[in-house]
């Protein structure tokens, strides 16, 4: 037990640093998680408005975010304004197609797995600590039948492992914290964007259910 102890504590310093580049390869992957679904809502909002009256039509280089915004608000317009029944049609007409590709806004798993990821940041300083308990708890333990000489000897020798292991721990801590501070605005944009379509869609449902449509209005 003695000898599994001392190999923790002498490898507790690797495994906080392997543990933190699997954490920053996560950030990484929800970033490009968050991209993917961006471009999707602002794909299909896009495909939605397309051939309205006064469609917003932002630059190239404006944010996704601001895209998206922009197509609900066109869509928010021809609801607001009862005279464009052409428009009204047409948001009835593809409201089936973009109920379809509705999977962009099934934000459980993203929201759950960058809870971990940002909850577990607060883990490193503890594994950190951990780790130099482990260092002198082995070194007390070792020398518990010796002269207390050796015993401030072997604490010593310890000392590195614990010091560099609760280094490690805070300094994986710091660089996460400043990754998450940077992707934290965009990846709360993203839900906010996802509550705002599906508080659009079912306005454009509630609203435009009794809309004829242009077959209806021939008939007559």
């Amino acid at each position: 037990m003695n000898e599994l102890l001392q190999y923790l504590s002498t490898l507790s310093s690797l495994i906080i640093g392997m543990v933190f580049c699997v954490h920053l390869f996560l950030f990484f992957v929800l970033w490009l998680w968050s991209r993917r679904d961006l471009k999707k809502i602002a794909s299909a909002l896009f495909d939605f408005t397309r051939g309205l009256k006064n469609q917003s039509l932002l630059d190239s280089t404006a944010h996704l975010s601001d895209q998206i915004d922009a197509f609900l608000s066109d869509v928010n317009d021809v609801l607001d304004e009862a005279d464009r029944q052409a428009d009204r049609r047409a948001l009835l007409e593809r409201m089936r197609v973009l109920d379809e590709k509705r999977r962009y806004l099934n934000s459980m798993f993203f929201e759950t797995t960058y809870n971990m990821g940002r909850t577990m940041i607060e883990a490193y300083p503890l594994a950190g600590v951990l780790g130099t308990i482990l260092a002198i708890g082995v070194a007390l333990q070792t020398s518990a039948a010796t002269q207390s000489t050796a015993t401030v000897g072997i604490i010593l020798g310890r000392f590195g492992d614990a010091i560099w292991s609760t280094a490690a721990g805070l300094l994986a801590a710091m660089i996460l914290m400043f990754v998450n501070s940077c992707l934290e605005p965009a990846f709360n944009r993203l839900s906010e964007n996802r509550q705002h379509v599906r508080e659009t869609v079912s306005r454009v449902k509630r609203e435009l259910a009794f809309v004829p449509s242009a077959s209806e209005e021939d008939e007559e």
